[in-house]
């Protein structure tokens, strides 16, 4: 019995030698760079968790957020469009709980400006921040239990031991080659290259009229169509506009706001008209508020790209009916820089009425 106790003890006294062992590793090498800049670091796609170590680590005057529609803007290029110093902080399938959080967080860093990608769909109902299964506040916050978490974390130890073979000279390059084709997160050598499309990436191939109009049909088929209003409600989505967006404005009079509606493809829209009406109205009714709400404030500058006829209904820009080519993402900068679609506070409706008579008017091309 004494010898099985023995056994029982030392092996305790082992996993608890690892633990810390591991933990150590991981704060030595701190993959994330959360606790200091490293000129070694390497960078993961995972964005929530990625960007609670950009925001320590970068320096920066200006947060870029969105969702999947503003995933694919590579840093240099808002940089060069914009005159600015920005940080991408998009992550895809983000409601406005989690980007109204990382923003908050990149505001207390020093951002005084703020360009933001904003969809109708990510103020869908879900989850408090607080109790968000997907994004950890604690990491963030730097918490002792956000702290603990990722230093004893066994997925960080294997990225540090990765990272910590990495910076051994003969091994650098090689590892750094194969880091895409290995079981590792933080394998992007270059912050910019986060969740951006390679540059010899075949446009045509991915962003054509035949994957636009093939995902119109599978999302207003009668079996799927139900989807399209999935967590639409016009209350709650107006709640958490004004609780997400509007108050994180308030709270910060002296950062300027530069807000967009993404050019989503017409067929967004139609695929409303046709198969959910009552999603379209809400859609519409939201805008309604949003453009009327924003233009109030100071501090914010709205956009508007969705009635820009000569993008939106060419379907050869898009690779579904909302995600856009990068074509379009240097549009959407250029815009940016000139205002050229800059909501009129006096109209602020001008531009939703535009998109309103083409949804009404448009007819699906024959195939």
């Amino acid at each position: 019995m004494r010898g099985t106790f023995t056994s029982v003890k030392l092996l305790v006294l082992v996993s608890a030698i690892c633990a810390l062992g591991a933990a150590l590793l991981t704060y030595a090498v701190d993959p994330l760079q959360l606790f200091r800049p490293s000129r070694l670091a390497f960078y993961s796609d995972d964005t929530r968790v990625q960007n609670a170590g950009l925001i320590r680590s970068q320096s920066f005057d200006t947060a870029f957020m969105g969702t999947s529609l503003a995933i694919h803007f590579r840093q240099s290029d808002i940089d060069r469009a914009l005159n600015v110093h920005a940080l991408k902080l998009a992550m895809t399938g983000s409601n406005s709980r989690q980007q109204a959080f990382v923003l908050e967080q990149a505001i207390d860093r020093g951002a005084r400006r703020v360009i933001w990608a904003m969809d109708d769909f990510s103020f869908v109902d879900a989850a408090d921040i607080e109790a968000d299964p997907y994004l950890s506040v604690d990491l963030y916050r730097r918490t002792t239990k956000g702290i603990a978490s990722y230093l004893f974390s066994a997925a960080m130890a294997k990225e540090s031991l990765f990272a910590l073979l990495r910076a051994i000279p003969p091994l650098r390059e090689p590892l750094t080659r194969a880091a895409p084709y290995l079981p590792v997160k933080f394998a992007l050598a270059d912050v910019d290259d986060i969740y951006a499309l390679p540059r010899d990436f075949d446009i045509a191939r991915d962003y054509n009229a035949k994957k636009t109009l093939a995902a119109f049909a599978y999302i207003t088929s009668p079996v799927r169509s139900r989807f399209l209003g999935e967590g639409y409600g016009y209350e709650a989505m107006v709640r958490h506009f004004e609780h997400d967006a509007i108050a994180l404005i308030a709270r910060h009079p002296d950062v300027t706001f530069d807000i967009y509606f993404p050019p989503y493809s017409i067929l967004q829209f139609v695929a409303m008209r046709d198969a959910s009406p009552a999603t379209l109205k809400i859609v519409v009714d939201l805008t309604a508020v949003v453009a009327t709400r924003l233009t109030q404030l100071p501090n914010v500058r709205l956009h508007d790209f969705r009635a820009i006829k000569e993008v939106t209904h060419d379907l050869n820009n898009y690779s579904d009916v909302i995600h856009h080519s990068p074509v379009i993402d240097a549009m959407v900068l250029g815009w940016l820089a000139s205002g050229e679609y800059r909501v009129d506070p006096k109209a602020p409706l001008v531009a939703l009425d535009q998109l309103k008579a083409q949804i009404e008017a448009y007819r699906m091309p024959r195939p």
